[in-house]
């Protein structure tokens, strides 16, 4: 794996949501760099992603309600202990779950192992609320996939804060989770 700055030269073979992601980035002036692997499905993958872009790669997770009428994006850092407890308290949701891929796709035009605040540029009318656990908006720099797990990007947090979201139209609740012993 190779870190590059800004987006791939050429886009044979890349998909065109991941292509999107680099067009958004671009027009709104966003510096991020990145690294082409294998595609990462579980947070192990992400461990040799991690080392190359020198960041903690964040834990995405979709969840809704028990309804299926609300959605969720959840970003905590990548080694913290998630419990649905935790959150639906902290959102006054009861009985949040993980979501179906089915809405991942509908919503976030975006697969299992690929989930990334970057799908919600997709989501343009607000059926998903973004969710963060504050020691990712507090970290310097965000690791993230572009709508796909075949690649990965670094950005700075601010700038996902400041320049990405109000882009979307998208705003984050943000939640302290406990830490967990592992």
């Amino acid at each position: 794996m190779e870190l590059f700055r800004g987006r791939p030269q050429n886009a044979e073979g890349r998909l065109d949501k991941e292509m999107r992601v680099y067009d958004l980035l671009d027009r709104l002036g966003i510096e991020y760099e990145r690294t082409d692997h294998i595609a990462a499905m579980t947070m192990e993958d992400c461990l040799e992603i991690d080392r190359i872009l020198d960041v903690v790669i964040c834990k995405n997770l979709f969840l809704c309600n028990r309804q299926k009428t609300k959605f969720y994006l959840l970003m905590m850092p990548g080694d913290k202990v998630f419990k649905t407890k935790d959150l639906s308290g902290a959102i006054g949701s009861s009985r949040l779950s993980f979501a179906d891929p089915e809405y991942m796709e509908k919503y976030l035009d975006i697969t299992p192992g690929a989930v990334s605040v970057m799908g919600l540029m997709n989501d343009t009318e607000n059926h998903v609320q973004l969710i963060m656990d504050r020691p990712v908006v507090e970290s310097a720099l965000l690791g993230c996939h572009p709508c796909v797990n075949t690649s990965s990007l670094r950005m700075k947090t601010k700038d996902v804060m400041e320049k990405f979201l109000p882009a979307v139209h998208h705003e984050a609740i943000v939640v302290d989770l406990p830490e967990y012993e592992k």
